[in-house]
């Protein structure tokens, strides 16, 4: 056992997009910060979202005002923060009579374009579906649409570009390590974690609990306290299939039971449909969509929908475990998406800081409010990150057209579809993967579609990736694009790169 003798001044577990904001944020006001997870970053919910930085339109029903107007705010932050993984995109919502009444529709989509101050999306507008390409896919019925914007995000991507941000300002980013306890000592944390390569201990004057659907694991079995956390484990499935539409709108559908489905333009050639809301009380490790969830998903795009989805359609379906705060909502779609934070901090005695609930738009924000309570245990230094960017980010909102020209430019051999996805994963930074390549032979061995072992090892020395699905499904999607066999040779040849380590 490895014991690192100076203390760091802030310990998190979890390396969701919640972890890993708190650790970037942290980290640039000059804290030492070790961030522990013990798995991939964004293994679990932080990659299993619907894609989308919003406000929650179907929140001001629930009165959630606050949580709607941060989230409205956070959209644009955001998108200049990060505009090759963030980008705006338009909402088809269709209004029928026997759901919603249009002039609600109109109150509600009024609030949200002024609520949060928008400045860059384009505003709310009603059209005839009849006369517009986006009734085009729609069975017959409804005429009147409104249109609203909010953004796409990789979700996953934004917690690996959190974490290496956070790397870079003198963060430790400890991945597949687990903690397997954590004890206040001489008004320190005492953590013990456990990796493949042993056991370690580590001090911090402040420990984080962001463990996501893990959180009230971590505080009884990991912490020890004994009191019962406010916590409610809501499922939350999508199912992606081919492509449903071509233009670039999404769709958000009333269903008859009164919940909401988006369908989403997803990776070019898919649609992506999602979401339930299900209480869930199992290992949340082991979360997966049922075939009542994917046939419930098929069943409300379906009703939309002039082609019908059916189960065998789905190429891919993906299921997470929401941690919300128990507000005592009847319905689990009514729980709350607003956060908690709980600051455990006796007199004399090292502070916890747990968090409860919330979701990807309000991250940032998530952050800056946690580092506010620990103020007085950490270095005194400003929030910043409002007005920073991500790594590759650093380039206007609507520069990405020119990204791919200077990428093609200094890699004319490449080809146009994956310059674009390059630049749409690695922003400004994508020519580090090129390196000195002159020729798509340079980029060496291709594991399937357009993933090169220059991409590869970029992801293993750069960004923890360390497996196929790791690569394929959370720092890429390139997993609807590759064949079984291509899995394996990646499998294989990152087993070799590992063992040579």
């Amino acid at each position: 056992m490895t014991e690192d003798v100076h203390p760091y001044d802030l310990a998190i577990i979890g390396g969701g997009v919640n972890g890993c904001g708190i650790a970037r944020d942290a980290a640039g006001r000059g804290a030492r910060v070790v961030l522990f997870e013990q798995g991939d970053l964004a293994g679990a919910t932080s990659s299993a979202s619907t894609k989308l930085i919003h406000g929650g339109l179907r929140y001001l029903e629930q009165g959630a005002f606050r949580l709607v107007r941060e989230a409205l705010i956070e959209r644009e932050i955001l998108w200049g923060m990060a505009p090759h993984i963030i980008r705006p995109l338009r909402f088809v919502l269709p209004q029928t009579a026997e759901q919603r009444p249009a002039w609600l529709l109109r109150l509600g989509l009024f609030l949200y374009d002024h609520l949060g101050g928008r400045r860059d999306l384009p505003p709310t507008r009603a059209f005839d579906l009849a006369r517009d390409p986006a009734g085009s896919p729609l069975r017959a019925g409804p005429s009147r649409a409104f249109e609203y914007s909010d953004c796409w995000v990789d979700d996953a991507r934004l917690v690996v570009l959190n974490a290496l941000d956070a790397a870079e300002r003198g963060a430790a980013i400890h991945t597949r390590t687990k903690v397997m306890r954590a004890r206040r000592t001489n008004g320190l944390w005492e953590i013990e974690t456990g990796a493949a390569g042993g056991n370690a201990v580590v001090r911090a004057r402040v420990l984080v609990n962001a463990a996501g659907p893990w959180v009230a694991d971590v505080l009884s079995g990991i912490v020890g306290r004994n009191t019962r956390a406010a916590i409610r484990l809501v499922q939350g499935s999508h199912i992606v299939v081919p492509a449903l539409f071509t233009h670039d709108r999404a769709y958000l559908f009333q269903n008859g039971d009164g919940r909401i489905a988006f369908a989403i333009p997803y990776e070019g050639d898919f649609t992506l449909i999602g979401t339930t809301d299900r209480d869930y009380a199992d290992d949340p490790a082991q979360v997966a969509a049922g075939p009542e969830e994917i046939a419930y998903l098929c069943d409300a795009a379906s009703r939309w929908f002039r082609a019908p989805v059916r189960p065998e359609h789905v190429v891919r379906s993906f299921s997470g475990v929401r941690p919300l705060h128990d507000d005592g909502a009847g319905a689990a779609q009514a729980a709350t998406r607003d956060y908690r934070l709980d600051l455990d901090a006796p007199d004399g005695e090292a502070p916890l800081l747990s968090v409860f609930g919330g979701k990807i738009t309000t991250y940032r924000r998530l952050a800056e409010h946690a580092l506010d309570r620990l103020k007085v245990h950490l270095p005194a230094a400003p929030a910043w990150t409002a007005g920073s960017t991500l790594p590759g980010g650093d380039f206007s909102r609507d520069g990405m057209p020119a990204l791919v020209a200077r990428l093609r430019g200094a890699a004319p051999w490449l080809a146009p579809g994956h310059a674009a996805r390059l630049a749409g994963a690695y922003g400004t930074r994508a020519r580090e993967i090129l390196g000195t390549a002159t020729a798509p032979a340079g980029l060496g061995e291709v594991f399937g579609a357009d993933l090169t072992r220059a991409e590869v090892d970029y992801l293993v020395r750069v960004e923890w990736a360390r497996t196929a699905e790791d690569i394929l499904w959370r720092r890429s999607k390139l997993g609807l694009r590759v064949r079984p066999s291509e899995v394996a040779t990646l499998d294989a040849y990152l087993h070799r790169v590992a063992s040579a380590a």
